[in-house]
């Protein structure tokens, strides 16, 4: 698996970006690190010596992140992985420990469960604790079903290595472990780029703030990806990559979040798009939600995979569709329609009234607005 994995990568890094690069006549390429002089200018410290001044008329940033590395005592005295090492892995831990609650922790603890790992799940609040509730409580049953021990409110207060096994000091005991992945999210790649001199803003947590043009507080710099404040997926780097393009050349091309779909490769996978029923109430709406089980939805009652559940939130009133929430097997394929809803600003009406194919999960959706104006538990299976 893993050969199978890296040569996929080393063949579309080379296909995609190095053969790119390297057939542009108009591109070259300088390998090393990068530090503003001011606005218009920056130095590169090259990888094989010495340095080059560059000046430019616009500028991008696209710097990454890294795996964020929290401050437990003793822990970097000690061979713990972050996502990088555990995705290169050359053997399988026995006992894996696992720091985290959120989406890379999540992804890596249920692989290497199914690849043999005794896992234990650390997590300092509960699994998903900034997103609704039950889908934090759908995983956590997920995943214990299928042997993963998920210790909720816990976190190590020491972590020590000795002959070869991890010690993790915990409130109610010492958690032994051969191996420990530290999962705790990202840090954006700035710190070093001396971003003060070129009049570049970052919040506190040294993301580069943009605004939805990409437009740095600088006149002249843009930035795009991980390294700003933007959400943290390959998809929204692209495409704020390609506005970027159009407005350092002089266009004015925006970026729209409002209805931006997020999955989370779990199984059960996890799927949402829009605002949650609390953020919804922070942001001063008046909404009402409905939450339809999945032995509700006919495609999931003959797959026998009813595990999970699919959330609705409307404003009170108009109806209109404000976000949705989904815990299923392939939920990841249903909720680019929630997001085409919300972006054509569809009512839970409108939603309940579209034609879905029957035995498809999408029809879900449709079940699920449905909720709203009628008991679903007495339709027959595909009516409209």
């Amino acid at each position: 698996m893993l050969a199978q994995q890296q040569a996929r990568v080393d063949e579309l890094r080379q296909a995609k970006y190095q053969g790119i690069l390297q057939g542009s006549a108009a591109i070259t390429v300088l390998h090393g690190s990068a530090r503003f002089n001011d606005s218009h200018s920056l130095t590169v410290r090259l990888n094989d010596g010495g340095e080059q001044v560059l000046a430019f008329d616009r500028c991008l940033i696209a710097t990454g992140a890294s795996a964020a590395i929290p401050p437990v005592p003793g822990s970097k005295e000690t061979p713990f992985w972050t996502s990088t090492e555990a995705l290169v892995c050359d053997a399988i831990p026995k006992r894996l420990a696992v720091s985290g609650s959120s989406v890379v922790a999540l992804e890596l603890a249920q692989a290497f469960a199914r690849l043999g790992s005794q896992v234990t799940m650390l997590a300092r609040h509960t699994l998903f604790y900034r997103d609704d509730p039950a889908i934090g409580e759908a995983l956590t049953a997920a995943f214990r079903g299928e042997g993963i021990t998920v210790l909720e409110h816990t976190q190590a207060s020491q972590v020590r290595n000795a002959n070869s096994e991890f010690v993790l000091t915990t409130p109610d005991a010492a958690l032994h472990a051969d191996q420990l992945l530290v999962a705790k999210g990202r840090s954006h790649n700035t710190a070093a780029l001396n971003l003060s001199a070129a009049g570049v803003a970052t919040s506190a947590q040294g993301a580069i703030q943009i605004d939805a043009a990409m437009r740095t507080s600088a006149a002249t710099i843009f930035a795009a990806g991980d390294c700003t404040d933007q959400p943290q997926f390959v998809y929204v780097t692209a495409a704020a990559g390609t506005r970027v393009a159009i407005n350092m050349t002089g266009g004015n091309a925006r970026l729209d979040l409002t209805a931006m779909p997020a999955v989370v490769f779990t199984e059960p996978q996890v799927a949402r798009v829009g605002l949650t029923e609390a953020q919804a109430q922070a942001a001063g709406l008046q909404v009402e939600s409905r939450t339809l089980g999945l032995d509700n939805v006919p495609r999931a009652l003959v797959n026998f995979e009813t595990q999970g559940f699919i959330k609705l939130v409307a404003e009170s009133g108009s109806g209109r569709l404000l976000g949705v929430q989904a815990v299923a097997a392939e939920a990841g394929e249903l909720i680019q329609s929630a997001a085409l809803a919300m972006r054509s600003q569809m009512t839970v009406q409108d939603l309940a009234d579209q034609l879905f194919p029957y035995l498809t999960m999408v029809e879900g959706l449709k079940l699920c607005a449905q909720t709203f104006f009628k008991d679903v538990k007495q339709l027959s299976c595909c009516a409209g």
